[in-house]
């Protein structure tokens, strides 16, 4: 026998060797993981001075352009859980381009979790991009959900968290459009706005039949660590469940609960300078405020020439949201934006939130890629150092509300020369619903914070079963920017409609 004819030997039996050795050895236990695992990482972080996360190494994809970025996709046939054949699939986003620093990924199974390792392997690399990351990329940029959601054998994308602390989610038959954001901080300040950003992700892996999926995710900024805990139920409304406990770095000027990002270019009430073929384009048309007293109020959005901040006072919030209430392709005539199949979005506070604020912040835009509405809950108490703030709220994601209004609702804001010189008209439409039967005139109540209302009247629209007001606004010689106007139509003592309520600026 040779000597190599030994040394094969001799390396196959340690081979042998080393194997049944490493079958008999233990294997290391995964660590334990709850929503408390998270917690805890938070808390502990606030008490730490900020650092920012990690960027790409040098020459791992850190200068990607938007098409190379593009030309990255994930393999389907990678996607987690899609060989065990569960009702949830989740894929991940190459880091780079917007997104230079890479998240960790946990898969937890069991109440024990496991990390998702980056590998090109999961990708396929385009001929821009050319060949793949060294292996020193660590975690991803994002990640989406997916399942059987329109049709039961295709799974669609239900959601995805990419970006800061932005995630955006899919109702059935909806397209994506607006965005929520775990937290906001100090927008519209002047000191600058603050973007917390998720720094890692764990996400459950879902039992089989299962028809919720649930993810956790911990919040860092310099002002504000968190712990989020997600849970995603799927359908015709895709709800959210979200649990977040905040904990303070150093006191927070404009601490934004739940906030929903999203983009009004222009629509029927406010066509600006718009030379576009289509009639309206936007992800949302109206902020929805409505009470635990049975209010509604709607605000229609604008883009206004200046950034604008508007504030609502609350003490009963039942729910609140950015709506896009007109799903009529006729509105919109966009074929590949499809903005008639845009979701609204509803915040519900669970449990009792306390005294606070509604903001809507409308930022001036001449592009539809820039969103440039934001809406957010403020707690009336300041939030700083010491106590967490634990608070839970449902998003619902869809075309429907969640629940039927007992009014009839806003869903057109038109604006005119009225009759006389500088003065405006304003044609309001409602729908039908709303109580039925009753007997009387119905009239259009309609104030305004300066100058004068003409001839305001409500009339029956047999076109379409609901109503319509109008009135004319004279304002008053230099009155002060912008006139606040509210209507509502009632028969005698009884309220038909939502409130309307519009800034207008002379």
């Amino acid at each position: 026998m040779t000597w190599a004819k030994r040394w094969v030997r001799g390396a196959c039996a340690l081979g042998v060797l080393g194997s049944l050795v490493a079958s008999a050895a233990p294997r290391a236990t995964p660590p334990a993981f709850s929503a408390e695992t998270v917690r805890a990482r938070a808390r502990e972080l606030a008490q730490k001075p900020y650092r920012a996360p990690a960027p790409l190494p040098q020459g791992a994809f850190a200068g990607l352009t938007y098409d190379q970025y593009r030309d990255i996709r994930y393999r389907p046939e990678r996607a987690l859980w899609r060989e065990a054949g569960l009702p949830f699939q989740a894929q991940f986003f190459h880091p780079g381009l917007f997104y230079p620093a890479p998240l960790p990924m946990h898969e937890v199974e069991g109440g024990r979790v496991t990390a998702v390792r980056f590998s090109p392997q999961l990708f396929t690399y385009g001929p821009l991009v050319k060949e793949p990351p060294p292996s020193s990329v660590e975690g991803f940029a994002g990640v989406r959900l997916s399942g059987p959601i329109n049709r039961p054998d295709y799974y669609d994308e239900i959601v995805v968290f990419l970006g800061a602390s932005y995630f955006r989610a899919l109702g059935r038959g909806n397209v994506y459009g607006l965005s929520a954001r775990g937290l906001a901080i100090d927008t519209a300040l002047p000191e600058g706005e603050e973007f917390p950003l998720f720094r890692e992700f764990w996400l459950e892996k879902p039992r089989p039949g299962a028809d919720r999926a649930v993810v956790h995710a911990l919040m860092d900024s310099p002002s504000v660590t968190g712990a989020y805990r997600f849970v995603i139920i799927p359908g015709e409304r895709t709800v959210m469940e979200v649990e977040a406990v905040l904990h303070a770095r150093k006191p927070v000027k404009r601490l934004g609960v739940a906030p929903l990002t999203s983009m009004y270019l222009f629509g029927e009430n406010d066509r600006g300078s718009a030379e576009d073929f289509r009639p309206e384009v936007h992800d949302s048309d109206g902020l929805l405020l409505w009470m635990k007293d049975g209010e509604h109020l709607w605000r229609p959005l604008q883009n206004p020439s200046q950034l604008s901040v508007s504030s609502f006072q609350v003490k009963g919030l039942r729910a609140f949201g950015l709506l896009q209430r007109d799903q009529a392709f006729p509105s919109y005539e966009d074929l590949e934006a499809r903005y008639d199949k845009r979701p609204s979005v509803w915040v519900e506070p669970v449990g009792e939130w306390g005294p606070g604020t509604v903001q809507l912040v409308e930022i001036p835009t001449h592009e539809e890629v820039n969103d440039n509405i934001v809406a957010y809950w403020v707690p009336e108490k300041p939030f700083g150092p010491g106590a967490p703030l634990s608070l839970s709220w449902k998003l619902h994601w869809g075309s429907e509300a969640p629940e039927r209004s007992q009014v009839a609702l806003s869903t057109a804001t038109r604006i005119a020369a009225g009759s006389t010189p500088g003065a405006r008209r304003f044609v309001l439409e409602f729908s039908r619903g709303g109580p039925e039967g009753g007997e009387g005139p119905v009239e259009a109540v309609v104030t305004a914070s300066s100058g004068q209302i003409l001839r305001p009247i409500a009339q029956h629209n047999a076109a379409t079963g609901g109503w319509r007001a109008t009135f004319e606004l004279v304002p008053a010689a230099g009155t002060p920017a912008p006139i606040e106007l509210r209507c509502f139509l009632r028969r005698g003592t009884e309220t038909l409609t939502e409130t309307w309520s519009y800034p207008w600026t002379p």
